[in-house]
């Protein structure tokens, strides 16, 4: 078997890739400095790899015509207007991005002392400037940000609605005509689970800064949302901070976990400037094509192991042999992690290609041990002779039909993901309950041939709750869980059936809280036929066996050992 390099073909629904104005300029941008950026981004070989948006951001604005509304352009930084520019981006063969504001006032104006962006927002002129921005000026993308609808950000103290104002903001988009809009929701945190329907891609945390902290602190945070990830519906871990500050390591961590992430990869550094180590990293092509992977996947936590996370998904075939894996370090010091395959749902032998060096490996079986420096992660494409069904699936992982992370969860009665040391990934979801909606679905429980399972359910609890158990949207049981204490994982289980294929698994209470989740494992009941070892002529005999489609892998050892589907069974 011959491991080849990841897909570099984009998919058209991928993330947006491209290069955006604040991180280094702020509002003190001009027509001279976006067009030197975009001459940059095709002469440095960016445009190549696939960056294909340049964005201006705040610092445009020239203020509104009192008697018409009409948004105007900055007079001096951008004395020709801006739809001049926008052909400029244009005719490079590159699409163009704008900035907005939700409310009257933008960013920009309340803490960057621009004064000329009071009045810019959306509000109030939704429909007039959509059409000014893309059916006028011809523009591609719009970041919409919150800071004029936040009453503690802008000097009115003006409190809007998240949702009432991105779906109307949406909806004037979609008046204009214009169906190939990228609008991006910039709430700073996970707005809610309607966002699906406005916006290609939203910001699920704080702003970024140059620092380690910055970064360490956004990718923990976006560990528990690739639920919330599908193609068109993309998770935004901010703007890019590589080639500015960071070391190298960071850099490279920085940048890997953003694309096996799935996060819009909008580089944030003069393009002119750029030192030639970062931008070798940013034109990774078999990085770039694990963000752009056809399937649109982010990675879930499948190991917590010494203070690193192990993260893994699918490309190229959903279920299939080839996924995705990396090793991330958050710890000031370096650690030494044992990744086991089976955890990846993969078996027999594995051949690793190390994604940051592009560089083959070679082949191994059962587990690969690598050491992770500081700060550091290490990222790996892994193409095996079996793919094992899998049996663990962490709360994290889990989809909450009604999360968000703007409005009080208590009184919203909406679930959260915390961490906890007790919990095997890291993480359990919390408030759970009280209302049918807030519940937990892992919806692609995937079963090769279907049949019956058992269902252990981890939890936490230290008084008498109740879980309600659904399968493919029928009821099966209700279980009664106390594990005596909030630090303390419980097990309850069940038998249950699967259907060949994707199956969804929910918990739920309609009336009362339910107990915190850790996970659920997914064990297929194995025919006793299946389980009976064979005779071997020597304890370490090994033979293995697997059907083409990775069905049923069984490997048989001495000593009376058999696994199949990566799962001792019998000793």
């Amino acid at each position: 078997m011959v491991l080849a390099t990841p897909v570099t073909a984009m998919a058209q629904d991928g993330p947006t890739m491209g290069w955006s104005s604040w991180n280094t300029y702020g509002v003190n941008i001009n027509e001279a400095l976006i067009k030197r950026q975009t001459d940059a981004m095709i002469q440095k070989g960016l445009k190549g790899a696939g960056y294909d948006h340049i964005n201006i951001d705040d610092g445009y604005f020239g203020g509104r015509n009192k008697t018409t509304g009409q948004l105007l352009i900055h007079p001096t930084r951008f004395p020709n207007g801006l739809k001049g520019l926008v052909d400029y981006i244009h005719k490079k063969g590159l699409k163009a991005g704008i900035y907005s504001d939700a409310g009257r006032n933008t960013c920009g104006s309340m803490f960057n002392g621009d004064a000329i962006g009071k009045g810019v927002g959306l509000y109030e002129h939704d429909q007039q400037d959509a059409d000014f921005f893309f059916k006028e000026l011809g523009f591609d993308f719009i970041k919409v940000d919150f800071c004029g609808g936040s009453y503690y950000h802008n000097e009115d103290h003006l409190v809007l609605d998240e949702q009432q104002r991105y779906t109307a903001i949406a909806q004037a988009i979609r008046n204009t005509g214009r169906n190939d809009v990228r609008m991006n929701a910039c709430r700073w945190a996970y707005p809610g689970t309607w966002i699906d329907g406005q916006a290609f891609s939203w910001r699920t945390t704080g702003d970024i800064n140059c620092s380690w902290e910055s970064v360490r602190d956004i990718i923990k945070e976006n560990l528990y949302l690739s639920a919330y990830c599908s193609r068109g519906h993309y998770n935004d871990m901010d703007m890019l901070e590589v080639g500015r500050t960071l070391s190298a390591e960071e850099d490279k961590t920085h940048f890997a976990m953003w694309c096996i992430m799935s996060s819009p990869l909008l580089i944030g550094c003069d393009l002119t400037t750029i030192n030639s180590t970062a931008l070798s990293l940013l034109k990774n092509k078999e990085l770039i094509a694990l963000n752009q992977d056809p399937l649109c996947l982010q990675a879930y936590v499948a190991g917590f192991q010494n203070g690193c996370y192990i993260v893994v998904k699918d490309v190229e075939t959903l279920h299939g042999t080839k996924r995705a894996f990396a090793v991330f370090n958050p710890t000031d010091q370096a650690q030494r992690v044992a990744v086991s395959f089976s955890d990846l749902d993969l078996g027999g032998e594995v051949e690793l290609r190390d994604v940051l060096q592009k560089k083959a490996l070679g082949s191994f079986a059962d587990s690969y041990e690598v050491s992770v420096p500081r700060h550091g992660t290490r990222i790996y494409v892994a193409a095996a002779a079996a793919r094992l069904e899998r049996t663990r699936y962490e709360a994290e992982a889990g989809y909450n039909s009604v999360y968000q992370e703007i409005k009080n969860n208590q009184s919203e009665k909406t679930a959260t993901y915390e961490t906890n040391n007790a919990c095997s990934g890291g993480y359990k979801a919390g408030w759970l309950g009280s209302r049918e909606q807030n519940d937990l679905q892992w919806r692609d429980v995937y079963s090769h041939e279907g049949g019956e399972y058992r269902l252990t359910i981890g939890y936490l609890c230290g008084e008498n709750r109740n879980i309600a158990v659904s399968v493919n949207g029928q009821r099966v049981q209700t279980l009664s869980c106390n594990s005596g204490g909030w630090d303390k994982v419980g097990r309850k289980s069940l038998t249950i059936h699967l259907q060949p294929g994707q199956n969804t698994i929910r918990l739920s209470n309609a009336t009362a809280w339910m107990p915190d989740i850790d996970y659920i494992d997914v064990v297929r009941t194995v025919p006793a036929a299946v389980v009976q070892p064979k005779a071997v002529s020597t304890s370490e005999a090994r033979s293995k066996a697997y059907d083409v489609k990775g069905h049923n892998a069984t490997e048989t050892y001495g000593r009376g050992v058999v696994v199949v589907n990566g799962r001792k069974i019998l000793q």
